[in-house]
């Protein structure tokens, strides 16, 4: 008899849960959304030929820095705004003060043309923009030899007008 008493109620219960209201489902998290990062603000050059801009304030120092033929251009006892490293025998890196989030284009101009450049990809803990080329590379040898100066343009910064001084040749003949 008890089974037959049982029988009903277990039954009656699984019907009663059945019309039970369900839990809805956890809503989904909302996805976060991706905001690009603002693009660098294009700084004008001033007007004029670039050739007659007056340089950039700093001068260029030649040294061996962690067994590596260096070029440095800035101010005295302030972080250089540009420096010209041999990394290996055959391998130069150009690196100008400043940060970016992702890779960007540099423009260099000497008096043999105008050179793009895009940027490494950006390490962990590095300072700086970096670009690395082969010791080879038309743009050093025009940098070295360009007449007087040349310019270095980098997204968001006012164009760097530097001088054409020996230090420049000087890695870049190492680096070879």
């Amino acid at each position: 008899m008890k089974a037959n008493v049982l029988l009903p109620v277990c039954l009656a219960l699984a019907v009663l849960s059945a019309c039970a209201p369900k839990a809805a489902p956890p809503a989904p998290a909302p996805r976060p959304i991706a905001i690009p990062a603002p693009a660098p603000q294009a700084v004008p050059r001033p007007a004029g030929d670039w050739r007659d801009v007056p340089l950039t304030a700093g001068t260029w120092t030649w040294t061996i820095a962690a067994a590596r033929s260096t070029a440095s251009f800035g101010l005295a006892g302030q972080v250089p705004l540009v420096q010209l490293t041999c990394l290996t025998k055959g391998t130069v890196q150009l690196a100008h003060l400043g940060a970016a989030d992702s890779p960007i284009p540099l423009g260099i101009t000497t008096s043999s043309g105008t050179f793009p450049l895009m940027s490494d990809p950006v390490s962990p803990g590095a300072s700086g923009i970096t670009a690395t080329l082969p010791a080879g590379a038309a743009v050093l040898d025009a940098m070295a030899h360009s007449r007087g100066r040349f310019v270095i343009d980098v997204p968001g910064q006012p164009p760097s007008y530097l001088p054409a001084w020996p230090e420049v040749a000087r890695v870049v003949e190492d680096c070879r």
